[in-house]
């Protein structure tokens, strides 16, 4: 309620600066500390003990400036980043905008980081807490040899995270979604791997959802070879699916409601070309419960969440764990892991 009331002086103030205004206020702000966890909503997906299937996307939380804050906001994981080997400034503002009407947002921020060796020290000084973190990371844009960027990142982020996510999806930094075709996908794979070295930290895939039948079949063929411990299914869209606001045409990825309905049935198609022997996690245009419990029926393990909560607010984390609780119960349900691909 109180987000509510002040949202709409929020929103006067432009999303970046907005944005940055929000990680202040998490580091001041008493939240309460951390839930209960709800024993039946506890999911196992590459080892790790997730206590509720609800993560906040990377993204938010690119420096890893306020992990703890997030997991006394109710999220059963916390994912950072991108984080890329130099620091860099991202594009040029403005490259990020709300479209209120439609209940999204436009990005183009560009892999803007403090580097990994300020996002590693913050790391270090959080070691032994609770809480699964994972670390998204990409690639520096002028980059001359991508493949070794995400080596670099892996041997870096792999002793400090729960787990990895390598992001070769995000259309904000130019010919990076080429590294989902086929045969650059596993030569990337394969370094990052091999730089992992004897670190058991599992590693995710995050995947546009621009893709055609067949990228989504070759993907997870090479997911399967390379025995990867999740796929992220998907990150922002070049599309620009019936929209109303004003900021509809600027260049950037598009998140949030109008997302839904295409990372669903991108969703579907992963499960289904998977055969479910691969965990997938569910994002995009998640705004409730019962969206997430859409995605979870889909074959969903766990989902995450982020352009909701400019609308929703910082209490959603715990009011969609409170719903799919609710909805387990009523289901009749002994564990959430029971509905995943239940559709």
């Amino acid at each position: 309620m109180l987000y509510q009331a002040i949202r709409p002086l929020l929103f006067r103030i432009p999303a970046e600066p907005a944005h940055k205004l929000t990680l202040a206020a998490l580091k001041t702000m008493p939240l309460g500390g951390r839930a209960q966890p709800e024993p039946k909503l506890a999911q196992r997906v590459a080892g790790l003990v997730f206590p509720n299937p609800v993560g906040m996307a990377p993204g938010f939380d690119k420096n890893a400036e306020v992990a703890d804050e997030l997991f006394d906001l109710g999220f059963g994981f916390v994912e950072i980043g991108t984080v890329t080997p130099r620091p860099q400034e991202g594009n040029p503002k403005p490259r990020l905008f709300r479209l209120v009407e439609d209940r999204a947002v436009i990005n183009r921020m560009g892999f803007n980081n403090d580097g990994a060796d300020k996002v590693a020290a913050r790391l270090r000084k959080r070691a032994g807490k609770p809480g699964i973190l994972g670390a998204n990371i990409g690639a520096n844009k002028d980059s001359a040899d991508r493949v070794a960027d995400y080596a670099q990142m892996t041997r870096i982020m792999a002793p400090l995270a729960s787990y990895l996510t390598v992001n070769i999806s995000s259309p904000n930094t130019p010919g990076l979604r080429a590294l989902q075709d086929e045969g650059a996908l596993g030569e990337l794979l394969d370094a990052v791997i091999e730089a992992r070295g004897g670190q058991p930290t599992p590693v995710f895939l995050k995947l546009a959802p621009d893709l055609a039948h067949s990228d989504v079949d070759a993907i997870c063929r090479i997911a399967l070879d390379k025995r990867l411990d999740a796929l992220i299914v998907s990150n922002t869209t070049i599309t620009r699916p019936n929209l109303r606001s004003r900021h509809a045409g600027e260049t950037g990825g598009l998140s949030g409601e109008p997302l839904k309905a295409m990372a669903l049935e991108r969703l579907r198609e992963f499960r289904k070309a998977s055969g479910g022997q691969i965990p997938l996690i569910g994002v995009g245009g998640i705004a409730s419960a019962d969206d997430a419990w859409d995605r979870i029926r889909a074959g969903a393990s766990l989902v995450q969440i982020y352009s909701a909560m400019v609308y929703e607010g910082p209490g959603l984390a715990r009011r969609i764990v409170k719903g799919l609780a609710e909805r387990v119960r009523a289901e009749g349900l002994t564990s959430i892991a029971e509905a995943v691909g239940s559709e």
